[in-house]
């Protein structure tokens, strides 16, 4: 790249990360002869910025992988519109990749060339380990959504002419992204220059990142309790002796403060398509549990209404055939709630475009160190534990604003009421690990596949694809079977058909 070009990347990209979402310049950038030694020209901040809204999304991504498939598959939502396809375990080509294809050709690549730029200078270790600790989060996204995938060779075509990159197994994927956490975290000092406002998760703290790096190294080492118990036991154990999150102002989030700007992904989703209701196996478990974040979650579409969710697996013609509807009666008088208006929406409050969009947060930390307390890796105990995380998860929905506060009265009430079972300690925990993490559902739909919990009861729609079960992974895009034929072949032959009911490596049946 000449000067002259170089000076017009940088105009760009710092317009982009102002003013818009930059998909119109990605074919600018794509086109343009990249030489990766002038990346240094470049303020890695700028860089960063870029990375992490990237990773939070924009509404292509979250409404076909996050909110169309993993929603409704975990059935958070439930929809009657058959592209809804995650609701029916149908099979629709690009959005099964959706994240493949946003991922990939932008962040993979953007976050290797911040890493050439940072992690060569000893004196911007805190940059190349926070770098490190972002690739990581990244990547665990994208194997736990589709298993073997490319990684080590992954958004190197600028950098090292690499336009195949190979499928790593999951398992070492998830080795590696374990060490690269450790070396992040203990590489990280605050003695050294960090990011500034370019961080928009924790402004370059580093004590703060540490604790990230650890939090996320307890969520993967956690995965791997079906598949190596003893190196999800040593993991979890090097999370919790390397601090994990001790508070809601730990939690690690990406803001979304300015509605012109870059929105929230799932805010941007809710404002273009109404078609997503709370799901009735949802409200049905938050009203057993008299759960206080059901109207802060969802709405009544009908004043003084009562909470019903909508069935999954049904759509426009055979919803009426459910208990739960209610056909409308023009004699009626006044009217009561009928057809759809019988159904809770999603509450406005959660579906802002300045929204927080979250990656992780205390309330999981803490619901993940009660687990690993009841099975004996830990000496917390579980019972606090367990109360920390329930706390925390209807405390932190105060970041959506103050509707969504939820009086500290009513807190203690829930407690007092579902008190920690250590009868039932891992189905107790792992459900309330659902009810936290709604609106990140990659979370929610890897943590039912690692435990089963909820144990949710599949639907049987025509047409499904997997023969009435839910899926265990989503399809590789389809165009990889030409654009990197031989690395594709070779992961379907070790892992299994590119079918949703294949299951990824962690996720062993049991």
């Amino acid at each position: 790249m000449n000067r002259l070009s170089l000076r017009t990347g940088t105009a760009l990209l710092a317009l982009c990360l102002l003013l818009t979402s930059c998909d119109a310049l990605d074919s600018h950038f794509q086109e343009m002869n990249v030489n990766p030694t002038q990346a240094d020209q470049i303020d890695p901040n700028y860089k960063l910025t870029d990375i992490q809204l990237r990773i939070s999304g924009e509404r292509y991504e979250n409404w076909r992988t996050n909110l169309i498939y993993s929603s409704t598959m975990i059935q958070h939502f439930a929809t009657l519109p058959t592209y809804w396809a995650g609701d029916k375990y149908l099979y629709i080509a690009s959005y099964s990749a959706a994240m493949w294809d946003r991922y990939y050709p932008n962040i993979a690549r953007n976050i290797e060339d911040l890493r050439v730029q940072v992690c060569e200078d000893p004196a911007q270790v805190n940059l190349c380990s926070i770098t490190r600790i972002m690739r990581v989060f990244m990547y665990h996204r994208l194997t736990d959504l589709y298993g073997d995938i490319p990684y080590s060779e992954a958004g190197l075509g600028y950098l090292e002419g690499i336009t195949q990159p190979v499928y790593d197994s999951q398992e070492f994927i998830y080795n590696h992204m374990l060490t690269e956490l450790e070396e992040a975290a203990q590489a990280l000092s605050p003695g050294q220059q960090t990011f500034s406002t370019g961080d928009l998760i924790y402004n370059g703290d580093v004590e703060k990142w540490r604790k990230f790096a650890y939090s996320m190294m307890l969520r993967l080492g956690m995965r791997l309790v079906k598949v190596d118990a003893g190196a999800a036991q040593q993991w979890v154990s090097k999370a919790i002796a390397g601090g994990v999150m001790e508070s809601n102002a730990d939690i690690a989030f990406v803001p979304h403060e300015d509605p012109a700007g870059w929105r929230n992904g799932n805010g941007s989703v809710f404002l273009a398509d109404s078609s997503p209701h709370l799901s009735e196996f949802f409200v049905e478990w938050m009203k057993t549990h008299n759960d206080p974040r059901l109207y802060v979650y969802g709405q009544v579409p009908v004043d003084g209404a009562p909470a019903v969710g909508l069935p999954n697996g049904y759509d426009s013609n055979t919803i009426s055939s459910h208990p739960s509807w209610i056909p409308c009666e023009p004699a009626d008088s006044p009217p009561s709630p009928c057809e759809m208006d019988v159904y809770m929406d999603p509450n406005p409050v959660i579906q802002g475009e300045d929204d927080p969009m979250f990656f992780m947060t205390y309330a999981e930390v803490e619901l993940l160190l009660a687990e690993a307390a009841v099975r004996g890796w830990h000496t917390g105990d579980p019972a606090t534990h367990y109360a920390n995380g329930v706390r925390a998860a209807m405390e932190y929905l105060s970041m959506y604003g103050a509707d969504a506060v939820i009086p500290n009265d009513a807190i203690e009430a829930y407690l007092a009421a579902n008190p920690f079972d250590p009868a039932n300690a891992l189905k107790q925990i792992n459900e309330q690990i659902w009810a936290a993490v709604l609106l990140n559902e990659y979370e929610a739909y890897a943590n039912w596949r690692r435990t089963g919990y909820p144990e949710l009861t599949p639907v049987v729609y025509p047409g499904n694809v997997t023969g009435g079960t839910i899926p265990r992974r989503l399809r590789y895009r389809e165009q990889e079977q030409v654009a990197n034929p031989q690395n594709y072949q070779a992961a379907i032959s070790r892992q299994g058909p590119d079918l949703f009911t294949t299951r990824i490596w962690w996720d062993v049946a049991q």
